[in-house]
């Protein structure tokens, strides 16, 4: 399995297909296909997805990230 450290930005309307929370990890299926899990399902199914994953994209750093100020 290869971690994505520069990965495309998953958005707000990127849902969680376990639960419907908005999606902080992309699973890429070998077989094809992908996952998307919020922070808590990923963690809770990573021991079942290593196997079957070519790539993990985990923004879940995210949640913790203080919010940068706008200039006018």
């Amino acid at each position: 399995m290869n971690m994505t450290l520069e990965a495309p930005r998953l958005t707000a309307d990127d849902r969680c297909d376990r639960c419907g929370a908005q999606a902080y990890v992309k699973v890429v299926l070998t077989a094809g296909g992908e996952l998307m899990f919020c922070g808590h399902h990923a963690r809770a199914h990573a021991d079942a997805l290593q196997p079957l994953a070519s790539e993990v994209i985990d923004e879940t750093e995210r949640l913790h990230a203080k919010p940068e100020p706008v200039e006018d």
